[in-house]
């Protein structure tokens, strides 16, 4: 099964050196136990772009779609068989990023 870890933050400031050399480690890691799927980071909301195309035309707007303290910093997609494995992972991300991670199974 494949879960979604969302990496949860709430400064604009981006990755430290050390936190950098440890989600490569986790990566690493991942990808050697066969985990790995995708993963990236993600800009702050400030350069995000919200589409509204349910009426007439396509309404473009600046700026995130809600106004929030916390936001998707990056993510990983993984492989686990269960949500006890995807937990135990996560909370490896968690500590090699050094942010919050919050996991999702797809459906």
């Amino acid at each position: 099964m494949q879960y979604l870890l969302s990496v949860i933050f709430d400064r604009s400031d981006r990755a430290t050196p050390e936190e950098e050399a440890a989600v490569d480690v986790f990566n690493d890691r991942l990808r050697a136990e066969g985990r790995w799927v995708f993963a990236g980071g993600l800009g702050v909301p400030e350069t995000a772009t919200v589409i509204d195309n349910r009426g007439e035309e396509a309404v473009f707007s600046d700026g995130p779609f809600v106004e929030s303290k916390e936001f998707l910093a990056g993510f990983w997609i993984i492989e686990a068989p269960d949500l006890d494995v995807a937990l135990e992972l996560a909370a490896g991300g968690s500590k090699a990023c050094n942010r919050k991670v919050e996991v999702r199974p797809f459906l």
